[in-house]
């Protein structure tokens, strides 16, 4: 009897295991998601990045690359809002986000909003998602839905960010080779690096075009001359990612989402390494020359790249989590380190 009723409860907890492993496998992101659990989600995300680019229009390069700088570190999962804990820095303390990535007040905002009007049911990952999407609206007129469904991880480590964005110093082998890693494509990747149309950078980041090409004191000769004098003029050889002095990614519409990016790199004007390495292979200058002669043919593109670099290895079903507060995982116990190591047993 003891025996039947041990296998009764083995056999219910396999087929809950079968049930859930099931909705996680079968789940998958959707436009709409929220239209039965909170119908206000996207227009009260809308609406708080819309108040915030009224008051500073640099939210919107820092969003979108927030994004970007989220799926490209274990998936957009909202890793990158995740605060650091003892004993364990997050990825936004990385070089490549401290102190470059901006913005964060402003999904605290949007997440706020949401959580008074469904508390528990939008996450972190989602909010971040339409809020790079919001932006590009406002920065560019770059309209475009986004699938939505994301769950929230519970993992950010500085490390994997170090080791999964791609560095302004790439070539273009590096680039190609960083993208496919996340299933996207050389076209793709010319294309989201068109999101340096809008923002800046720190001085640090290039000053290797400025000072030390070819391992010397002179200017990159794929520069243009009185580009690179303006930088120096700007920027002190001895800068460094941290330096607080910037400049925009894009000399000719530094803030507005279009494809005079494009434009710029065929001028001698792109401003980092990773910019100018476009032009260094055909296959990826064909692409360049492409969006530079056709602006609605770039946004067009540059929509569906963005739908898919958000759906890199998304959490959904029952997976991760919905945060309470982006800064933080829900468990009262243990830290971001320790579900870090958690998750890769």
């Amino acid at each position: 009897m003891a025996s039947s009723s041990h296998m009764a409860k083995w056999l219910s907890l396999l087929l809950l295991f079968l049930l859930l492993t099931a909705i996680n496998v079968f789940a998958e992101l959707k436009i709409g998601f929220y239209n039965k659990t909170c119908p206000a989600a996207e227009q009260l995300v809308q609406q708080t990045v819309a108040a915030a680019f009224a008051n500073d229009s640099t939210v919107a390069p820092g969003l979108i690359r927030m994004h970007f700088h989220d799926c490209f570190v274990r998936g957009c999962d909202g890793s990158v809002l995740l605060d650091s804990t003892p004993g364990n820095k997050s990825e936004k303390e990385a070089a490549p986000n401290n102190p470059s990535l901006h913005g964060f007040d402003v999904i605290d905002a949007a997440k706020s909003a949401v959580e008074s009007a469904c508390p528990g049911t939008v996450s972190c990952a989602d909010v971040l998602a339409f809020a790079a999407r919001d932006c590009a609206a406002l920065a560019g007129n770059v309209s475009y839905k986004v699938p939505s469904g994301r769950r929230d991880g519970r993992v950010s480590l500085e490390s994997e960010a170090l080791s999964n964005l791609p560095a302004p110093t790439f070539n273009s082998s590096q680039l190609i080779a960083n993208f496919a890693a996340k299933n996207l494509t050389a076209e793709e990747m010319v294309v989201l690096s068109g999101a340096h149309t809008i923002g800046v950078s720190h001085c640090g980041a290039f000053t290797n075009r400025l000072y030390n090409s070819s391992g010397g004191s002179a200017v990159d000769p794929t520069l243009s001359p009185a580009y690179a004098s303006l930088l120096q003029d700007r920027c002190p050889a001895n800068s460094t990612l941290s330096t607080p002095i910037v400049a925009a990614l894009d000399l000719l519409t530094p803030q507005v989402l279009d494809n005079k990016y494009y434009v710029g790199l065929r001028l001698t004007l792109g401003l980092l390494t990773s910019d100018q390495a476009l032009l260094t292979d055909p296959t990826l200058k064909a692409e360049v020359d492409d969006n530079a002669e056709r602006p609605g043919g770039w946004a067009t593109k540059f929509k569906r790249a963005m739908v898919k670099m958000g759906e890199i290895q998304v959490l959904t079903g029952t997976q991760g989590e919905i945060r309470k507060n982006c800064h933080v995982v829900n468990s009262a116990t243990g830290s971001v380190l320790e579900f870090g190591l958690s998750a890769s047993l």
